[in-house]
């Protein structure tokens, strides 16, 4: 060992890729980390003891929708985008997608060149942009405001493309209710991530914007047809096609932790499900309400919801999601941990490291209750 090695060790290690047990990871001179037998390092005095904590590269979380107190549709601007980041960097994410809920071409527009300018700026975390609507389905809007969901226009493609070509990453929620075949092939064309969701389209419909070009199903089982016995709907499309990666809310509210573990059973590859937080303004604070849009959004009991009892996205963090498949839906933490990082990473194009960098990775605590950045080395 080198005079400036850091060595951390008595804890899983996950190097995202594959779970280490019984392995240290070196850090030399607070660069790449090499993951070791532990017999290896067992004479080693100076260490970090995880006392079973997980070491892991920080989360990627395709869908969020606020933090810090504010919601990005409240005002789509680089300093809403710097806050919400900041926010899920305390949370343990290290790549984010800032996203906007259904609104006007004018909010739509000011999020792209929000998310364009904080992306130019190197916005930390910041890798591209999430439009959830407004073309989905009033029949599935859950939150979203039904007077604002319409057909996608001609502008709207085109704006799209425009954006696409300036962003790393470009995500879009769309309804086949509200969009046609023909614009999602021309948005998977141009480097869209196109996701079905808020929707009820039937199952050969799903099966056939798959082959146009979707990728991906925005929160499993939330806002979308269910699986039935003659109808498969959206939730069959998302299991059975192997082109479709699919995004879950995994904190026990929004999907009865049976309902995940009949889902990850299922799921046909290549495609994958992914954690997402869904989160809403509180995520990194201590707030019990805020607004969306005029409407009033309450926390109670790990649910956000709205006056009427409509589920407003989530009060969830990604410790919390793994945690969860871990300990309610019995998914091992090799595959719950890839489901917070590689998989959403893969999806978006991220690279991931040969080798764990020591700024990238995060402790876990053993019992899921939270998560801190390693310490900066002097």
């Amino acid at each position: 060992m080198t005079e400036h090695a850091v060595i951390f060790r008595n804890g899983p290690i996950f190097d995202g890729t594959r779970l280490h047990q019984d392995h240290a990871i070196v850090f030399r001179e607070g660069h790449s980390g090499d993951v070791v037998p532990d017999a290896e390092v067992a004479g080693a005095k100076d260490y970090v003891d995880l006392n079973g904590d997980i070491l892991s590269p920080g989360f990627v979380d395709l869908q969020v929708n606020g933090g810090d107190g504010v919601m990005f549709n409240d005002d789509p601007s680089i300093e809403t985008i710097r806050r919400i980041a900041c926010a899920h960097r305390r949370l343990g994410v290290a790549s984010l997608l800032p996203t906007l809920i259904t609104d006007g071409p004018a909010k739509t527009r000011a999020a792209i060149d929000a998310t364009i300018e904080a992306v130019r700026a190197q916005l930390p975390g910041v890798v591209g942009l999430h439009l959830e609507g407004p073309h989905l389905s009033v029949a599935r809007k859950g939150a979203h405001d039904g007077d604002l969901i319409r057909p996608m226009q001609a502008a709207d493609l085109d704006m799209l493309i425009a954006a696409a070509d300036a962003l790393p990453c470009l995500k879009v929620t769309v309804a086949p209710e509200g969009v046609s075949e023909q614009q999602v092939r021309a948005m998977s064309s141009a480097g869209i991530l196109v996701s079905l969701g808020h929707s009820d389209a039937d199952f050969a419909t799903c099966q056939n914007y798959v082959a146009a070009g979707a990728r991906c199903v925005t929160h499993l089982f939330n806002a979308m047809s269910q699986l039935a016995s003659r109808e498969p709907g959206l939730v069959g499309a998302a299991l059975a096609n192997g082109e479709l990666s699919a995004g879950l809310i995994a904190d026990g509210v929004h999907v009865h932790p049976a309902a995940m573990r009949a889902a990850w059973s299922a799921k046909t590859g290549p495609g994958q499900i992914f954690l997402v937080s869904d989160a809403m303004a509180v995520a990194g604070t201590d707030q019990t309400e805020f607004t969306l849009e005029g409407r009033r959004i309450t926390r109670t009991n790990g649910r956000l919801t709205l006056d009427d009892g409509t589920l407003a996205g989530a009060d969830l963090d990604l410790t919390t999601a793994v945690g969860v498949l871990v300990n309610q839906v019995g998914v091992p933490l090799q595959d719950a941990l890839s489901a917070a990082i590689s998989y959403p990473a893969q999806l978006v194009g991220l690279d991931s490291p040969a080798t764990p960098e020591y700024s990238s990775m995060i402790r876990i605590s053993s019992d899921f209750s939270g998560c801190d950045w390693l310490p900066a080395q002097g």
